[in-house]
């Protein structure tokens, strides 16, 4: 494997610029042809078990836990694709071996039996597909990531909320923070904890030009961002 040595996540691909849906294949393959570092999807499950990649609790109008995933087909992308499973969104990622899989475990609220089984069911899939060299996975569930590190000790987490301290995320074996760039603009000793303590840290979502700069002299590790093409122009300018 030889992985993009860079500091882009596209959030939900690259799909901005080029007026692709978020989270769809498109998308996916877009950040892969910019060589971007990794590319950030989300999952959530059908009510008939099916992991689909889409960002809110709901799909153009149907609640995604209380629906089927053929109620979901029944709707397409702008771009006329399906909304993708886990499974199909795996296998175009598998293609390459450059470009990281950054998977958010949607979180549901007050179901907290549903998100483990969710969350096996994600790993499971992964594993099948023996994908786990090109995985990381987020969620603002911290239950979730630690329930990851269970069914896989090798596994990549990192943490979204914000409001856990980089020594507990160490001592839970997460890789790292990412959190919310104001995290860090608040709190700038947060680059120097984090980086002594071995643990990455990623900004989410950056999209303005002089956020992307700041975050780069503090030495940040990764930048979530809706904009990849303008972070690389801002890298290429450092």
């Amino acid at each position: 494997m030889k992985w993009n040595q860079n500091k882009v996540i596209a959030h939900r691909g690259a799909w901005k610029k080029n007026n692709l849906p978020e989270n769809s294949i498109a998308s996916l393959k877009a950040a892969i042809d910019l060589k971007c570092y990794g590319s950030e999807f989300d999952v959530h499950m059908t009510s008939d078990g099916v992991l689909v990649i889409n960002h809110d609790d709901d799909y153009q109008g149907l609640v995604i836990t209380t629906s089927t995933f053929a109620q979901l087909k029944e709707k397409k992308l702008s771009n006329g694709e399906d909304v993708p499973t886990l499974e199909e969104y795996l296998k175009e990622g598998r293609k390459q071996q450059g470009t990281r899989m950054i998977l958010e475990i949607k979180d549901v609220k007050g179901e907290g039996q549903r998100m483990l089984e969710i969350t096996d069911a994600v790993v499971a899939t992964v594993k099948r597909l023996k994908m786990q060299a090109w995985m990381e996975y987020i969620s603002f569930n911290y239950d979730v990531l630690k329930r990851v590190l269970v069914l896989d000790p090798l596994a990549k987490v990192a943490y979204l909320n914000g409001e856990v301290s980089a020594e507990q995320l160490k001592k839970d074996g997460f890789v790292g923070a990412d959190y919310h760039f104001s995290v860090y603009k608040k709190d700038p000793e947060w680059f120097s904890k984090a980086h002594n303590l071995g643990l990455t840290l990623n900004g989410w979502t950056v999209n303005k030009e002089e956020d992307m700069k700041w975050l780069l002299e503090q030495h940040i590790d990764l930048i979530t961002t809706n904009e990849p093409e303008l972070l690389f122009e801002v890298l290429k300018g450092k």
